[in-house]
Parts: structure tokens; C-alpha cells; sequence
């Protein structure tokens, strides 16, 4: 028979096995979605950082962004995408960050320091007056696959209108800019 009254003895505390079952369903749940994060992140994304100063104020040099390159398989580039891509292909050069200002069929000319698109003047972007046409002095019609790009810093940019770059073939072309870090590596946004 048990005394009623007082009693300084401790009860043991049951743990559910549905209790337990809900916890390591949560810790399951956690590790796969980091998981899976991290596979997008390197099977779809890269890493990289800006160079220069030739696409600022949008981004500025050594600022870490993130390359989506899955995009370009199922659709072409547009216009106002700010792509990576490596200048004709040379591994051994950095990667360049433009903004496409012209698809393939487009016909590009800079006239009196503006940039005119199929001859009508490109408004996407607002550039300054460009005081170096380098080879767009002259009409440029597209080819298939080839794309026209610019940094938005217009005057301070190494980009299509070089001899050296020029129109920048679609396989060349590493991706879209999808994020870009923000001074505490934070991503800041995706890129319209």
C-alpha cells in the first residue's frame, strides 16, 4: 500500500518513440535541404568576383557574384542580361562581367557617342557619351550565336567594342549574373 503525502523521489521521464521520431525527422529534413542547397550551388551556380571597374554602379570591383549556368542551356541570352563569359574562349584570361546590349541579327553602330541598336538609339541602360567606339564606329551585323556586350561604366570598359573581344559567341558565354554579395557575403539580390 502506498503512504499518501510527500514524496521526494524523482519519476522517470519517458521519451515517445513518436516524439523521437518527429526530432530526427526535423534533423533529416535540415541536412537534406543544406544538402541540396550546396548541389545547386555548385552543379548549377559558380562563384566568382568582378574585375575592374567597368560595370559599376551595379557592381564593383572584387565583389563576389553568383553565376546561374544553367540558364543558357535552355534559353538563349537577352538583352539587358549581365552575363560571365571568357573573351574568345582563352581559359587562361579572368572572367568578364557585361551587360548584352544586342542579340544575333541586331545590327550595333556608336554615332556620335551613343549606341544605336538595329538604328535606333539603346535606351535600356543610360550610358554616358561613349567617347571610344572602337570597332562598333562602324555598322556590325550579328551572326548566329553572337551577342553585343557593354559594361555599364561605358568610358572605363574593356568589352565588344575591343578588337580583341568583339562580339561574344554564345559558347563562350558562362552564364547569367544571379546574385551578388554584398560586403558581408550576404547575396544581395537577384539580377533583373
Amino acid at each position: 500500500m502506498r503512504r499518501k503525502g510527500l514524496s521526494f523521489r524523482q519519476k522517470k521521464k519517458v521519451i515517445n518513440a513518436s516524439v523521437m521520431r518527429e526530432i530526427w525527422n526535423y534533423i533529416f529534413i535540415t541536412i537534406a535541404a543544406v544538402v541540396l542547397a550546396y548541389v545547386i550551388i555548385f552543379c548549377v551556380g559558380m562563384r566568382t568576383s568582378v574585375i575592374g571597374v567597368s560595370m559599376e554602379p551595379v557592381l564593383y570591383n572584387g565583389q563576389e557574384i553568383l553565376v546561374n549556368r544553367f540558364v543558357y542551356r535552355v534559353m538563349a541570352p537577352k538583352v539587358g542580361d549581365v552575363v560571365v563569359f571568357l573573351p574568345n574562349g582563352n581559359a587562361n584570361a579572368h572572367y568578364y562581367v557585361k551587360r548584352v546590349v544586342a542579340k544575333p541579327g541586331d545590327t550595333v553602330q556608336i554615332k556620335n557617342g551613343a549606341l544605336y541598336v538595329n538604328d535606333l538609339l539603346y535606351k535600356d541602360v543610360e550610358y554616358d557619351k561613349i567617347e571610344d567606339a572602337g570597332i562598333a564606329e562602324n555598322p556590325i551585323t550579328l551572326e548566329t550565336n553572337e551577342y553585343f556586350t557593354l559594361g555599364d561604366n561605358i568610358n572605363n570598359s574593356e568589352d565588344s567594342r575591343s578588337g580583341n573581344i568583339g562580339a561574344v559567341s554564345r559558347d563562350n558565354i558562362i552564364g547569367k549574373v544571379w546574385f551578388h554579395m554584398a560586403a558581408g557575403d550576404s547575396p544581395v539580390g537577384l539580377m533583373e
